[in-house]
């Protein structure tokens, strides 16, 4: 990477380690699509009304426990996770979802900015299928105000997610 694309890339305010983690992917290109907002994006509907898109185009990243080990799952924005089909996924006894500090030592993010991938540590990457429907999804850069967008198949494959049902049915 040149040092202008380092430069862009740290300027984009993304965080640091997912800057970091674009131009170890090659991923340049997304540096200058990173939208950053004034106010916080921290949930995905704020980050739907900042945007102006869909709530389900947001891809949200949620740190569960399973059995004591984090794992990532990979959601859209309109959508809650199933912590029954979670733990059937994985063939864990228990699925809770983890505290704030065990977030930010996993994935190097405060809740509100985990980006989907170029985390910390390598953890186990759950995408539910309901991402697969969109064009183009928007997903945290790693702070609660800058968001990024990516093709759902790109996303989860940079993320090394496996694709599953783990969406709340609507009851």
């Amino acid at each position: 990477m040149t040092s202008t694309a380092a430069t862009d890339a740290e300027n984009s305010g993304a965080h640091p380690l997912f800057a970091r983690a674009l131009r170890e992917l090659g991923l340049d290109e997304v540096v200058p699509l990173i939208r950053r907002f004034p106010e916080a994006t921290r949930t995905a509907a704020e980050a739907a009304a900042a945007l102006g898109c869909e709530l389900s185009q947001i891809c949200k990243s949620l740190i569960f426990a399973a059995d004591g080990v984090p794992v990532l799952v990979l959601m859209d924005g309109a959508s809650r996770v199933d912590l029954e089909l979670v733990r059937k996924e994985l063939g864990a006894d228990k699925v809770t979802r983890a505290k704030v500090d065990v977030v930010r030592e996993t994935t190097g993010y405060a809740i509100g900015g985990v980006p989907p991938f170029g985390h910390r540590t390598r953890t186990r990457v759950l995408a539910d299928r309901s991402l697969l429907g969109h064009e183009t999804v928007w997903a945290a850069a790693g702070t609660p105000y800058t968001v990024f967008p990516m093709t759902p198949r790109d996303l989860v494959a940079h993320a090394g997610a496996t694709l599953v049902d783990v969406r709340e049915s609507a009851a």
